[in-house]
């Protein structure tokens, strides 16, 4: 019991000392900012310029044609559309390309599961490497 009381004081006694250690500077920041009578005298002295304003941007008049291609709407090949093709389809026609590649390929990993097909489509057809690959190949449906 007097080993508790004893561990007890010099714990004690050590946030004790370790609170006395600390800064008497307080560094409150209502003390920053806080004027004294010579940096008023300062700003009173010279008072700023005041610059006259730009002028507005204004957009250009004629603004450049898009580039963007049009996405197709139909698939060329079905169930055999590579994906070079698959990449300028449009969203509805992917969705339809997928279920005619899980239509065609019964039983694969993707059998029920068309959102993630699509998925799948659209990350594998991103990469060059699949440009001529058909997409069933490329997600890993046809056997």
């Amino acid at each position: 019991m007097k080993q508790i009381a004893i561990v007890a004081l010099a714990a004690g006694a050590l946030v004790l000392g370790l609170t006395g250690c600390g800064s008497d500077k307080s560094t409150d920041a209502s003390e920053l900012r806080k004027e004294t009578s010579t940096s008023a005298a300062v700003k009173s002295a010279a008072p700023i310029a005041s610059t006259p304003a730009a002028a507005p941007v204004e957009p250009p008049t004629a603004a450049p044609a898009s580039t963007a291609a049009v996405k197709q709407t139909t698939a060329p090949n079905g169930a055999k559309t590579t994906c070079g093709e698959f990449r300028n389809l449009d969203g509805d026609t992917e969705k339809q390309v997928i279920q005619q590649v899980l239509a065609a390929n019964p039983g694969s990993k993707f059998d029920g599961s068309p959102n993630v097909a699509l998925g799948t489509a659209k990350l594998a057809c991103l990469a060059s490497a699949y440009t001529d690959t058909p997409v069933a190949n490329a997600i890993g449906a046809a056997k």
